[in-house]
């Protein structure tokens, strides 16, 4: 496997396809990035050579944000938005949807699974919840 600024990209894969591995890129900016290199996007990436892949790499670095320094940014904006409490800050912070979705029927991605509210009259099954409660 190819590492292009420290992410293996799969070998059998064509370069276009195969610099999406790298977070932070895209079906766009992948192709963006052959036409700017003068790579083909065709290629497999095992058959790129050393000269190729430095041109890529440079490129990438030069013109974006990936990877590490992408993920801190996303970071920032998010902490600085709950740090202003801002409505999509207090959204975050209270781990429910940010853009407006409904959350009376779904969000369960955003707000995990159901806990169920209410009186457990089986004393068995109230032990086994109480368990649960203490292991998490």
């Amino acid at each position: 496997m190819a590492r292009v600024l420290g992410v293996e990209i799969p070998d059998n894969k064509k370069v276009k396809i195969a610099l999406r591995y790298i977070y932070g890129i895209g079906d766009k900016r992948a192709e963006e990035i052959v036409i700017n290199t003068g790579v083909d996007g065709e290629k497999r990436v095992k058959e790129l050579s050393e000269e190729e892949l430095g041109k890529i790499t440079s490129f990438i670095q030069k013109n974006y944000k990936i990877e590490g320094d992408l993920k801190q940014e996303i970071a920032q904006n998010i902490r600085r938005l709950i740090d202003i409490n801002c409505y999509k800050g207090i959204r975050h912070k209270l781990s429910l949807p940010v853009r407006g979705q409904r959350t009376r029927s779904n969000a369960r991605t955003r707000k995990g699974p159901r806990r169920t509210v209410g009186v457990v009259r089986d004393k068995a099954a109230r032990k086994a919840i109480k368990q649960q409660r203490q292991e998490k």
